[in-house]
């Protein structure tokens, strides 16, 4: 996720969210989501840490090795929290090589904060230079979401970056749009309006991630009641998650994430 995808478009794309206000009432209620957008577009959302490592090893020298790639927005790169233990990737490589497979697992991570859908091409290719990937996981969708996208064009290009990593003999792990009505950046109506919005790319992401071999993980149902209930799972802005919200997710996707390191050792 990113503070950008609201910050930046979604005033603009206002137009559409104005023929849903017909559910708030009258231009009122259109009134009520600009405003809202302006007051998202204005606040303060956490930024990458440059001090990061975008490349780790996690795991015992003697384990069989798992080469595992990140790509998509924010959530791929870890944005929100300060420390590489924290990030969702970091907590996935050691619960990987703390399990039972006990793997010695290569990461990396080629996500950009910002990212929607259509950047996924440039990062698979990233992603396929030099050493196949095992695994890879694809975080993305919360910026299509907040900027309105249409679900299926946006589904496209998934399944588009899906094939091409398959085709690629890696396997691919997709997290779907998560659920944006747990985010506190956002007022309602405005609220409202993304998490529906966020649904309906989930869902279209859902198939399309099905047809091009890849797995899916439903963030939003899996993960969602858990953000909603406790605000500790958001950072600072009160958008991109926490040390125990990527936690949450990173449980999530392990068991999806673990099977498909175990196909990928098969072949």
């Amino acid at each position: 996720m990113t503070g950008r995808g609201i910050g930046g478009e979604i005033a603009v794309r206002l137009g559409r969210a104005a023929a849903l206000s017909l559910a708030a009432g009258t231009i009122g209620g259109a009134a009520v989501l600009a405003g809202e957008a302006i007051a998202a577009r204005s606040r303060r959302y956490a930024e990458p840490e440059l001090g990061l490592a975008l490349r780790a090893t996690v795991g015992r020298a003697a384990a069989v090795p798992l080469r595992l790639v990140l790509l998509g927005d924010a959530s791929a790169l870890g944005v929100g929290v300060d420390r590489f233990d924290d990030t969702l990737g970091g907590q996935l490589a050691h619960l990987l090589a703390e399990g039972p497979t006990g793997r010695r697992v290569h990461l990396s991570s080629v996500g950009v904060s910002g990212s929607r859908s259509t950047d996924l091409a440039t990062q698979v290719a990233r992603a396929l230079l030099g050493e196949r990937p095992d695994v890879a996981v694809i975080l993305v969708g919360a910026n299509d979401a907040t900027t309105l996208r249409r679900p299926a064009e946006s589904a496209a290009y998934l399944a588009a970056a899906v094939r091409r990593l398959r085709e690629a003999r890696a396997q691919v792990v997709v997290g779907t749009c998560p659920d944006l009505g747990a985010v506190r950046a956002i007022a309602a109506p405005l609220r409202q309006v993304v998490s529906w919005s966020g649904r309906r790319i989930a869902r279209a992401q859902t198939a399309a991630a099905l047809e091009a071999g890849g797995t899916v993980v439903d963030l939003g149902t899996e993960t969602g009641p858990v953000f909603r209930a406790d605000a500790g799972t958001l950072c600072h802005d009160g958008y991109h998650p926490s040390a125990d919200g990527y936690r949450v997710w990173a449980h999530a996707l392990l068991p999806a994430v673990a099977a498909a390191a175990n196909a990928s050792s098969r072949h």
